[in-house]
């Protein structure tokens, strides 16, 4: 682990006694870190010791020891320093940290702001996250690398600009974060019935698999989307697209036993029923995905990211599942434990 300020290296190797990376899909920071350090000298008192809070940041790696020997260090993110805390004494010096979606979440928009002249949508990201980062890696890592036209928008001064590029991704049906290497990356949202899978965690022996859980819930499950669009920027009417399970062999099809469950969503940047409807059909194929939530603790696997897709293979049963979260351990001794979602079984 290294401490730097400013661009400039002021720790190689940073001595900790405890730590852990969470990444989170659902989180507004994809990655956050904690961290323990023994020594009171690294308690900050001025602005530019190593985890003061004036723009300090920590690169954090993992490493990994394979079965012929030979290690590999894998990166788990780049934080800014937000709170170090502790006994002035004897320690320890407790530290927490963000990846830098952070910076864009402070940086509120000072003055009114229009996509109005910024191009397609992922240069409407790239812009407003250069407006606060100019030096920024932004990368684009869609399918075609898709670059759509979408709607005006305006946000009011003092609005969340990492909120609107949230709301110009999903207009674009992509996600974005900050990811291990310190890149703002855009991507396709994960398809957790169709996706390539990134990891095998399995019981017995020569698996990974430590200890598993699993829970069934209706909750977030929907049978229908309800897209509308209305955009007074560009002073179209309001529009709106419908999409429902028909299937007649779904458990959650629209007027079967499971009910009638609808979803609504909304953007300023859907313009025409068109944009409208492809929103909805894309949305229903998230929101009728089984809430089939399992938790897994298992051997370290630090280059696993949230989003990826990870076959698990317990209880006699095989099933993929969407990552949701995962904890990692900085310490040989901590628990490694992973968050899954919209199982899908797989024949055993």
């Amino acid at each position: 682990m290294d401490a730097f300020y400013n661009g400039t290296l002021q720790v190689s190797g940073l001595p900790f006694t405890d730590g852990s990376v969470t990444v989170d899909r659902g989180g507004k920071t994809r990655r956050s870190l904690s961290l323990t350090v023994a020594s009171p000298k690294y308690i900050p008192w001025n602005a530019t010791d190593p985890l003061a809070v004036y723009g300090q940041q920590l690169v954090v790696s993992r490493g990994v020891r394979f079965s012929n020997g030979t290690e590999e260090w894998v990166p788990l993110g780049t934080f800014r320093v937000n709170e170090p805390s502790g006994d002035t004494l004897y320690g320890p010096v407790s530290v927490s940290g963000t990846t830098m979606e952070s910076a864009i979440i402070d940086d509120k928009f000072q003055v009114p702001t229009s996509t109005r002249g910024l191009g397609g949508g992922f240069d409407a990201i790239e812009a407003l996250i250069r407006q606060t980062l100019p030096s920024a890696t932004i990368v684009n890592l869609t399918a075609g690398t898709r670059n759509p036209t979408i709607g005006v928008a305006d946000w009011d001064a003092n609005t969340d600009r990492w909120d609107a590029v949230v709301q110009i991704a999903t207009a674009m049906r992509a996600d974005i974060y900050v990811d291990a290497v310190n890149r703002f990356v855009v991507t396709d949202r994960p398809n957790v019935l169709t996706g390539s899978v990134a990891w095998d965690i399995a019981e017995g022996e020569g698996g990974t698999l430590i200890s598993s859980a699993r829970r069934m819930s209706r909750t977030s499950v929907y049978n229908a989307v309800v897209a509308t669009g209305e955009n007074t920027a560009s002073g179209t009417p309001p529009v709106s697209g419908v999409a429902r399970d028909t299937d007649p062999t779904s458990p959650t099809r629209w007027g079967g036993p499971f009910g009638k469950v609808t979803k609504a969503i909304s953007s300023a940047l859907w313009t025409t029923a068109g944009d409208c409807q492809s929103a909805a059909e894309y949305a229903l194929a998230d929101a009728m995905a089984p809430n089939i939530q399992a938790s897994a603790d298992s051997l370290p696997n630090p280059a696993l990211e949230a989003s990826d897709i990870v076959r698990l293979v317990h209880a006699g049963r095989k099933e993929r599942f969407l990552v949701q979260a995962l904890t990692v351990p900085l310490t040989p001794d901590g628990d490694f434990s992973i968050t899954l979602r919209g199982g899908k079984e797989e024949p055993a």
